[in-house]
C-alpha cells in the first residue's frame, strides 16, 4: 500500500505538468474508480445499501478523502518538488493523533506528543533552507500540501469512530466515487477545467490513469486498515509512503534531494516512530 501512494505522489507532478487543474483531474480519477469497482462489484453481485447513514459516510470519503484533499494537492504539486510532497504526507500520523484525542478515539501519552513536537519541526526545515531551493516553492504552498494529511487525519478517525456502516472497504468507496463524481461534475465545467481524454494521450494522461489505478487499492486497503487496527496505527502506513515516495521521485522526476531535505525527513520519520503506538496496543480482530 506504501508503495503504490509513494508512487501516486510523482504521478501527481506528471498529471499536472502540462497545465491540467485539479477539478478535472479529480473528476476523471474518481470516474476511473467509479468504473473499476462498479465492474468489481457487478462481478461480486453486492451494490451498496442505500440509507441516509451510508450517504453521511460516502459524503465525508468522498469530500475528506479525496475532493478536498487532492484539490490541495494537486495545486501544491505544481509549485513543489516531488521530494517535498512526500515528506508532507508523512505527517498523516502528526494529525491524526490530536484528532483522535479529540474524537476520543485514543488517548494522550507525553512520547506521542514529542513525536508531534520533531514533526513539527521537520515542517519548520522544509519552510526554511529547504524552501528556499526553488524560487517557485513558497511557503504557503507548503502550508496547502499540509491540507491532505490533515484531512486524511480526519477522515481515518471518523471511520475508526462510526465504522462503515456495515459496508466493506469496496462498497464504501464505490459508494463515495459515485456521490464524488456527481458532486465534482458541475464544478469541473463551471471552472473550465474539463479534461478531453478523447484526444491523443500524452504522459499527463498516463500518469492520472494509473494514479486512479493506485487509488482503489490503496484506499480500499487504507478503509480495511482502519477497520482492523484503527486510524493511528493505520496511519503508520505513511512510513512506507514517504520513502517509496522519495524512491519514485528520484527515480520518475530525476530529483536530487539537498542535504536539509534528508535532515528534514530522518527528524520527521523518528518522529512518526514516536507518534504512532506499540505494536502491542493495537488491537486486531
Amino acid at each position: 500500500m506504501g508503495a503504490g501512494w509513494g508512487m501516486t505522489i510523482p504521478l501527481t507532478k506528471i498529471a499536472v505538468s502540462t497545465g491540467y487543474q485539479h477539478f478535472g483531474l479529480i473528476f476523471w480519477q474518481l470516474a476511473i474508480c467509479s468504473v473499476l469497482l462498479g465492474v468489481v462489484q457487478t462481478l461480486r453481485g453486492r451494490w451498496p445499501i442505500i440509507t441516509p447513514a451510508t450517504l453521511r459516510l460516502f459524503l465525508i470519503i468522498a469530500l475528506v478523502g479525496t475532493i478536498l484533499p487532492n484539490s490541495a494537492s494537486y495545486t501544491a504539486a505544481i509549485y513543489l518538488p516531488g521530494g517535498v510532497l512526500s515528506i508532507l504526507i508523512s505527517t498523516v500520523p502528526m494529525f491524526a493523533f490530536p484528532i483522535a484525542l479529540m474524537m476520543g478515539n485514543d488517548r494522550f501519552q507525553r512520547r506521542r506528543l514529542g513525536g508531534l513536537v520533531l514533526g513539527f519541526i521537520g515542517v519548520l526545515i522544509l519552510i526554511g533552507p529547504e524552501a528556499r531551493l526553488s524560487d517557485s516553492t513558497t511557503i504557503g504552498f507548503i502550508l496547502l500540501g499540509l491540507v491532505a494529511p490533515l484531512f486524511y487525519g480526519f477522515e481515518g478517525n471518523y471511520v475508526a469512530k462510526y465504522g462503515t456502516q456495515g459496508l466493506d472497504p469496496v462498497e464504501t468507496l464505490f459508494g463515495a466515487c459515485i456521490l464524488g463524481v456527481i458532486l465534482i461534475f458541475p464544478t469541473t465545467l463551471a471552472s473550465g477545467q474539463w479534461i478531453d481524454l478523447r484526444q491523443p494521450w500524452s504522459a499527463p494522461d498516463y500518469a492520472l490513469f494509473l494514479s486512479s489505478l493506485l487509488h482503489v487499492f490503496v484506499y480500499t486497503t487504507y478503509v480495511w486498515l482502519v477497520g482492523r487496527v484503527g486510524s493511528v496505527f493505520a496511519s503508520q502506513v505513511s512510513y512506507a509512503v514517504t520513502l517509496f515516495a522519495v524512491f519514485w521521485s528520484i527515480i520518475l522526476l530525476g530529483e536530487r534531494p539537498g542535504l536539509w531535505f534528508w535532515g528534514a525527513l530522518l527528524i520527521m520519520l523518528l518522529g512518526m516512530f514516536l507518534v504512532a503506538p506499540r505494536r502491542q496496543t493495537a488491537t486486531i480482530e
